[in-house]
């Protein structure tokens, strides 16, 4: 794909305490490299890489290949950027909430990561997947994978065991991002959530998914 070819511009904005992996999360999965020497993220940062989404009808068909250009955002982990942070909620789509598997504190937090999510994103529930990072330090581990899908069974989200250094699970839990994002889009009556400049102009011929630029609560 050139610069100017794509349908949907996607905005997913990765969230996790400061330390969880979240630069080399995101490093890992636009260049497929890891970086163990990357300094704290102070405010906001982000990467971009271009997908294909296949997109799948009510029967299971397979439906015309979509165009992605994602920007995943980089934010920082630490309490006295949480104001810079919580701005950027509301014009992302998605969000990847990393912990680190090795520090159960960065575990705890989860719960307050979620709660401002539910007070500052698009809607009170938006499209969340839960990474465990860090799980190649299994002789560290101090959370269980029991306790990690407890937590999630609990607000009704996915979660991956992930690994930033070998780049288990990384593409997989951005996929299944991306999958529950399109699917939103499809079935919502109140397209208002979805940001201005998300549908290109060549984009998919798609009246609803071009309307809304109020960013009024979801009602799917």
């Amino acid at each position: 794909m050139s610069d100017g070819e794509y349908d949907y511009l996607i905005k997913f904005l990765a969230l996790g305490d400061s330390g969880v992996g979240k630069t080399s999360y995101l490093y890992q999965y636009t260049d497929g490299k890891f970086n163990n020497k990357f300094i704290t993220t102070v405010g906001i940062d982000f990467r971009e890489r271009r997908v294909i989404y296949n997109s799948t009808g009510p029967d299971g068909t397979t439906g015309r290949q979509q165009k992605i250009h994602l920007q995943l955002w980089d934010t920082a982990g630490q309490e006295r950027f949480r104001s810079l942070t919580t701005a950027f909620f509301r014009d992302a789509m998605g969000f990847l909430l990393l912990f680190d598997l090795t520090n159960e504190q960065s575990f705890l937090n989860v719960r307050n990561w979620m709660s401002q999510l539910q007070i500052h994103a698009y809607c009170e529930n938006p499209d969340v997947v839960l990474c465990g990072n860090k799980c190649d330090l299994s002789d560290q581990r101090a959370v269980t994978q029991g306790q990690a899908r407890e937590l999630a069974e609990k607000y009704g989200i996915p979660y991956f065991e992930t690994s930033a250094a070998s780049g288990q699970n990384v593409s997989e839990a951005i996929d299944v991002l991306l999958d529950l994002i399109m699917k939103r889009m499809e079935r919502c009556v109140d397209k208002s959530w979805i940001p201005d400049g998300t549908v290109r102009p060549n984009g998919p011929a798609n009246p609803d998914l071009s309307e809304g630029s109020d960013r009024g609560k979801c009602a799917c």
